[in-house]
């Protein structure tokens, strides 16, 4: 038999009529562009032979979920032929940016190929699968396209061969459904599961269908007259409701056979009615009389409201016994707690896939729920889903294609603790997609991570130097911790004798008091230092501040340090702003505009992440609704700490831009730079530079001698000592 959502190939009657249809109610620039994308879906469909879904058949789905003009166009031109032949270029020319970032972005999910059965057995890995999709994607509307042209896809799915079928049938119910149930399209979830369980088990998809088409006009009839009894009673008693037949799914209905151990007689919901209210006295009201007029099945009661599911979701669900002896389930509630049910974040997904809460993502699917509806301010609201949505994690890939989560900014090193703590210790570089990348890079969501390992060895103690950024997790710098302090003794003790040398010599230190300084560190002997250091229980940075030199007499800054990008951490914010007075509130500096010490800023109040700063002539402040103009709040730079002068002599091999690469360096690091010196030896162009700077403490200092070192053509960098 046939599907009952089954559609033809070419539902629209003529050209004219589609036209019609998808330029209904739209005008200007947004109907010409319809226009022109339908010109080009319609002469992609005449150009290409191969059977696989059309930009024209996927507008058509998304006319019946009543998609804006946007998304259509977007349907239209991502049509698989006009992929390969239509350029990104051609695109943002004709039909503006926007859409053409949507479009990359649909052809990119439709190409995205990295479904491994094997992988997904386990729900999280499944859901990891799915946010890396939205995470990466961050637009509901790609995602609502893509999900089209999925169903798309199924119901061309019966010319293909069985395995491909198998495989993509397999990977809409693991991924895709479960995104269209996420987002409130119910019409796309029940048919995505239905096609895609007829091909993965289509002898039991046929044993079901059969067997509800045998009695479907008398079940249709049975609960047709318990729905007039019921609107009879509520009449009866002065009561406004909805009363509507619940529809099942054949796919829903099997996943309840498998999970009550019930044939499909015994199924308590094959009839099924929803009572919806104007309030929740009501609903009791309602309860009231269902149980009154019937026999109830009390072990099928459940009272949602007074005790609401995890989720939030909330209504009445009672079975009940109607005419002839057969049961019937009846769910009673509010308009609010039916519209929070299908759209908010409690919809059906939350308890049928048995995710965990989060608050989040809860915000910001219900936010993309409401795009799909409210046609106000939708680009404030994709704004929002933007900033809020995996702010602070990335999703990547593995070679197998598993798929793993991290912090944002993390390494490929992080990814290879993550793997597996061996993984990490031998690492010793990493592909990105492909390609070399050093160990030190940002990873983003939906890259192929790929580690090069060697056979034997350990990992550097440089990689746990904060500076130089190969690790950000605390789980990969606890490894590797750990992996030093299981080294052998003697070997900590050179390694600490040896990082003790290097930073004293760097700084231009001749002498240090060891008993004095474990003494700082709470440690009973100085040897007991140097195996701390060795170990990389004391970080390079804590030993370089523990040291005192007597002769650096203070000074404040006459200026203040360089202009550059402030790390979008939100602990620094506080140090560095001051709220109406107040310091150490919960801060972070927007990254659309980027604050510089000295701008002028303005602080707005976000929900639950505390206050953004921004420069008072970002565009986001400037343009901010009226609505939100009162979540703007005033801010101050903090007062400029106390700087040091101190004297820097750098060796290298002189070569064209040598000067301004170390320039750039100190400026990177909010150094001001005081005055420069270069020596050049004539004779085999060796370079001595003077350079006189202020830092703010040894730490800072430390950590710019390590960064000019790394420069090419430099041999050494190093405080010179005076006296």
């Amino acid at each position: 038999m046939k599907h009952s959502l089954y559609r033809l190939d070419s539902p629209f009657h003529s050209i004219d009529d589609f036209e019609f249809r998808l330029t209904e109610g739209v005008n200007g620039a947004e109907r010409d562009g319809i226009i022109a994308a339908l010109r080009l879906a319609l002469k992609a469909k005449e150009q290409d032979t191969i059977v696989r879904p059309r930009g024209i058949d996927v507008a058509e789905i998304l006319l019946g979920l009543r998609a804006d003009a946007l998304t259509l166009q977007v349907a239209l031109l991502s049509d698989p032929y006009l992929r390969d032949t239509l350029e990104e270029a051609e695109i943002k020319a004709r039909f503006g940016e926007t859409v053409a970032d949507l479009v990359q972005k649909v052809n990119w999910l439709n190409t995205f190929d990295e479904y491994r059965p094997t992988e997904v057995k386990e729900p999280q890995q499944a859901e990891l699968l799915r946010r890396m999709l939205l995470a990466v994607v961050n637009d509901v509307r790609a995602v609502l396209v893509k999900l089209a042209y999925r169903l798309q896809r199924l119901r061309l799915l019966k010319s293909q061969e069985g395995e491909l079928r198998e495989r993509i049938a397999m990977e809409t119910l693991d991924i895709f459904a479960p995104l269209a149930n996420r987002l409130g399209l119910g019409q796309l979830k029940w048919e995505l599961e239905d096609l895609a369980f007829r091909y993965l088990n289509p002898d039991k998809y046929r044993e079901i269908a059969n067997r509800l088409a045998i009695n479907r006009a008398s079940r249709e009839a049975f609960v047709d007259r318990f729905i007039e009894m019921l609107r009879q009673e509520l009449e009866a008693h002065h009561i406004h409701a909805k009363v509507y037949g619940r529809p099942k799914h054949i796919y829903s209905i099997y996943k309840k056979m498998q999970r009550k151990q019930l044939d499909l007689e015994e199924l308590y919901d094959l009839h099924a009615v929803r009572v919806i209210v104007d309030d929740v006295a009501t609903c009791y009201a309602v309860l009231g009389l269902v149980h009154g007029r019937w026999l109830h099945i009390p072990k099928e009661f459940d009272d949602y409201i007074a005790n609401p599911k995890e989720n939030g979701y909330q209504s009445l669900h009672t079975v009940v016994i109607g005419p002839e002896g057969r049961p019937v389930e009846v769910q009673i509630r509010t308009q609010a707690m039916h519209d929070f049910a299908e759209y908010g974040v409690a919809a059906h997904w939350r308890y049928k896939e048995g995710g965990k809460q989060d608050a989040v993502l809860d915000r910001s699917i219900n936010a993309l729920r409401r795009l799909l509806e409210d046609k106000g301010d939708d680009q404030a609201m994709l704004e929002d889903f933007r900033a809020e949505l995996f702010e602070d994690q990335i999703f990547v890939l593995t070679p197998k294609g598993q798929v793993v989560r991290l912090s944002k900014g993390a390494t490929p090193l992080d990814f290879a603790y993550h793997i597996h703590t061996e993984v990490g210790h031998r690492c010793r570089g990493a592909k990105v997609n492909g390609r070399i990348v050093p160990l030190t890079y940002s990873l983003k969501s939906g890259e192929k991570v790929e580690i090069l390992t060697a056979k034997h060895g350990g990992p550097s103690l440089g990689w746990l130097d904060p500076h130089l950024g190969y690790v950000k997790t605390g789980h990969a710098r606890s490894k590797i911790r750990q992996w030093f302090k299981q080294q052998d003794h003697e070997k900590h003790l050179r390694a600490g004798k040896a990082i003790l040398d290097r930073e004293r010599q760097k700084l231009g230190i001749k002498e240090v008091d060891l008993e004095e300084l474990a003494r700082h560190f709470h440690l009973p002997r100085g040897d007991d230092l140097l195996l701390a250091v060795g170990r990389a229980d004391i970080a390079p940075g804590q030993l370089v501040n523990a040291l005192k030199l007597p002769e650096w007499q203070p000074k404040t800054a006459a200026v203040p340090p360089p202009k550059k990008p402030l790390p979008p951490a939100t602990g620094r914010a506080s140090e560095d702003v001051t709220i109406q007075g107040v310091r150490n509130l919960l801060t972070y500096f927007a990254h659309c505009c980027d604050p510089k010490p000295g701008d002028p800023i303005i602080g707005y109040v976000t929900v639950g992440k505390g206050v953004a700063i921004h420069r008072e002539d970002c565009d986001n402040i400037v343009q901010l609704p009226p609505h939100r103009q009162g979540r703007l709040i005033d801010v101050a730079w903090g007062a400029e700490p106390e700087v040091f002068p101190v004297e820097l002599e750098v060796k290298a091999l002189d070569r064209k831009g040598l000067l301004k690469d170390i320039t750039q360096i100190l400026a990177q690091e909010h150094i001001n730079i005081v005055r420069t010196h270069s020596e050049t030896n004539g004779d085999d162009q060796t370079v001595v530079m003077r350079i006189t700077a202020e830092v703010s403490d040894w730490g800072q200092l430390s950590s710019v001698l390590d960064k000019i070192s790394q420069v090419h053509n430099v041999f050494s960098a190093r405080r010179v000592q005076h006296g």
